[in-house]
């Protein structure tokens, strides 16, 4: 037992680069954008959908290493491309930023669905997004798995505090901000829905016109 613990220690001293670990923290920081999506929260919230922290926090943390670990051969194994998976899933990123945006309610029209929240459209698409899984696979080309890992893991201590503590943010900031924020949110997200789809898009296209 020692020994396996003496090994595990000098792998993760051996890989671990602090650099590379803060780069790449902030780069899913910036990705992930769970602050600024508190809006939308809020927004899933009052129409019903039952948000637990901890369980966002543990399928986002879920889904991101397992996409880590294996999510290029996932895509694989049922013959679609990064840029596919991106592209499909602008389009429910978009679908969301109607929603808040117009007002209108697209997903959870069952009852029975009241508590599907924490995992979708939260955990996926809206904080653990394509583009966000997209870009862990890119960033394996760069840094160590063991500092993506610790990145991930930061981050998603960030998104627990922040989908714990979000009614806060709205008490101090109040209805009126909320819904001016949300509707502010809603068109950056449906820009960058837009965006993520077109340049996948363009990829795909390129890709078949060269074949």
């Amino acid at each position: 037992m020692e020994n396996l613990l003496a090994l595990c220690f000098d792998f993760f001293v051996e890989r671990f680069d602090w650099q590379h670990t803060v780069s790449a923290s902030i780069a899913l920081f910036v990705l992930l954008d769970v602050v600024g999506s508190i809006p939308l929260f809020l927004a899933m919230q009052e129409r019903g959908l039952m948000i637990r922290p901890f369980k966002v926090a543990f399928y986002t943390f879920l889904f991101m290493t397992v996409f880590l670990l294996v999510g290029k051969w996932i895509l694989l194994l049922f013959n679609v491309d990064v840029s596919s998976f991106a592209a499909a899933g602008a389009i429910v990123v978009f679908i969301i930023s109607v929603e808040m945006v117009f007002g209108v309610k697209v997903f959870c029209n069952e009852p029975a669905c009241g508590d599907s929240g924490s995992f979708f459209p939260v955990a996926f698409p809206l904080i653990a997004g394509p583009g966000t899984l997209t870009a862990i696979l890119s960033m394996r080309a760069t840094y160590d798995y063991v500092n993506i890992q610790i990145a991930i893991m930061l981050n998603v201590f960030i998104i627990y505090l922040a989908v714990r503590y979000m009614n806060g943010f709205q008490r101090i900031f109040g209805d009126a901000a909320i819904m001016m924020m949300r509707k502010l949110f809603g068109i950056i997200l449906m820009a960058m829905a837009v965006k993520l789809f077109t340049s996948n898009i363009a990829s795909l296209v390129g890709t078949t016109i060269a074949k």
